[in-house]
């Protein structure tokens, strides 16, 4: 046992010389305006003075004044394909690995061809043709949810329970952004903290109250519905809260759980928004008509889609085949389909199987689903047809596209884009696009995949080590400890 245990601890050390070399590659730590109001204040902000919290993506020799903690996944090989340049534009599989010595990536969304990444260290970096374009710093906590707005808004989730909103810069030139307010906007909340009945009570504790405007606890997702104008987050306060996009407004806010929401997806079909749980339940909720001139909504619970022992960890729909997928913390994925009309009921319509640990974020786009998970790797399927002949034709076929691995820490946010290559030796008529998965070893990696055949691995998947061997040893899976708890294998 001491034999075993001391080469396992000889596996873990990273090679001195690769390290140094690495540590030379990178460049020197960014600087940070001390003095940068977006990063200073609370909700203070002027809508036509709001200042820049962008930094360039040239190096700094400056020090930074925010050093973030070291991945134990830091030691990860930085996979060929960085930069655009050098990458076949026929290939499929891996292209890009995305490394940056910026912590844990916790959320990423993809806006036509630039990509942004949220980290622990409070950062979002903005990424264009796999190469860093710019970035800025929030000032506000984790960056646990980011998604992108029509207009060009870039909204921001954060671990002190506020959502931030960015635009780009003169122009929409993604390499300077300012934020341009917060939700909520600190006139409303403190014209809400004056009147009592605006409080509402607090988990943790019967006397503990707060404003309802404002998550208690970590906005952990973020949704929008582009047709209803509306932005709904999610929070481990246990509620969901309706934002008006237009005017920064909060409609609504609605207890939904027993336990922290983990992930909301509006579902873009009979005005439905799913909401999942560490309590182990997918809800639905309905918006109804909005009552008082428009000034509020009212979502009412439709049914309780799923109710199990594992919690849900991630929910996406797809609104053209009025489906959606369900991740948990056993590994599984659950598709349910709702019939035609606003009156239709969802019924399963398929179990997608590939997790050896739970699944912690998915994406769909057209009829691809992607899931990604805490044993380190990423799922590929492609949804076929419109339902099994027989008698279960409500059932979807999904064929499993790729299992993708490279990653040495937990996957934890994925996105799907169209592959906007310009490539005349595609076979004709050839569907491909991208998948982005970021992951808690720090990298975003970026693949090309094609909607019409499998991949081909060349690489076999990494072994998952048995969690015996590392009772008595330091694990690097024990840094995701805060971050797993709520994700624990069935």
């Amino acid at each position: 046992m001491a034999a075993t245990r001391k080469k396992l601890i000889h596996f873990l050390r990273a090679d001195p010389a690769a390290v140094s070399a690495a540590s030379s590659a990178m460049s020197s730590p960014r600087s940070f305006s001390s003095n940068d109001s977006s990063v200073s204040d609370d909700d203070g902000y002027d809508n036509n003075s709001s200042s820049s919290s962008s930094f360039p993506a040239s190096a700094s020799s400056s020090p930074s004044r925010y050093s973030p903690p070291k991945s134990p996944w830091a030691a990860t090989t930085h996979l060929p394909g960085l930069g655009g340049d050098s990458v076949d534009p026929t290939a499929t599989g891996l292209i890009a690995s995305l490394v940056k010595e910026d912590g844990k990536v916790y959320s990423l969304a993809a806006a036509g061809d630039v990509l942004y990444t949220g980290t622990d260290s409070e950062n979002v970096r903005v990424w264009r043709d796999r190469r860093e374009l710019a970035g800025f710093r929030t000032g506000s906590g984790l960056v646990k949810a980011i998604v992108v707005a029509a207009d060009g808004r870039i909204f921001t989730g954060h671990q002190d329970g506020k959502v931030r909103v960015w635009r780009a810069g003169a122009g929409g030139d993604p390499a300077a952004h300012r934020r341009v307010g917060s939700l909520p906007a600190l006139g409303d909340y403190l014209v809400s903290s004056v009147n009592p009945s605006s409080y509402v009570a607090k988990g943790g504790g019967r006397r503990r109250r707060a404003v309802w405007l404002r998550h208690s606890d970590a906005v952990s997702c973020l949704s929008l519905d582009e047709a209803a104008g509306l932005l709904y987050s999610g929070s481990w306060d246990r509620t969901f809260k309706v934002w008006r996009v237009s005017d920064s407004r909060c409609l609504e806010s609605v207890p939904a759980h027993d336990d922290a929401v983990n992930t909301v997806a509006a579902a873009g079909f009979g005005g439905l928004v799913l909401t999942g749980s560490a309590d182990g339940t997918v809800k639905v909720w309905r918006r109804e008509a909005a009552v008082a001139s428009g000034d509020r909504t009212r979502h009412v619970l439709e049914r309780v889609l799923r109710e199990g022992d594992g919690a849900v960890t991630a929910v996406a729909a797809c609104p053209e085949a009025r489906a959606v997928y369900v991740g948990s913390s056993d590994g599984l994925v659950t598709c349910w389909r709702w019939g035609p009309g606003d009156g239709g009921e969802p019924r399963l319509a398929g179990v997608l199987t590939g997790h050896r640990m739970g699944v912690m974020c998915l994406a769909v786009y057209g009829r691809v689903v992607v899931s990604g998970s805490a044993d380190r790797t990423l799922c590929v399927w492609r949804r076929d047809g419109d339902g099994v002949a027989g008698q279960h034709q409500h059932q979807y076929q999904h064929v499993r596209l790729a299992v993708l691995t490279g990653h040495t820490g937990p996957v934890k946010c994925v996105a799907v884009a169209a592959d906007v290559a310009d490539c005349g030796d595609y076979a004709e008529g050839e569907r491909r696009f991208v998948v982005y998965s970021g992951s808690l070893d720090g990298s975003v990696k970026v693949w090309r995949l094609s909607e019409d055949r499998p991949l081909e691995l060349t690489v076999p998947l990494m072994p998952l080590l048995e969690s015996e061997a590392w009772t008595a040893l330091p694990s690097p899976a024990q840094a995701w400890a805060p971050e797993l708890k709520r994700v624990a294998a069935a």
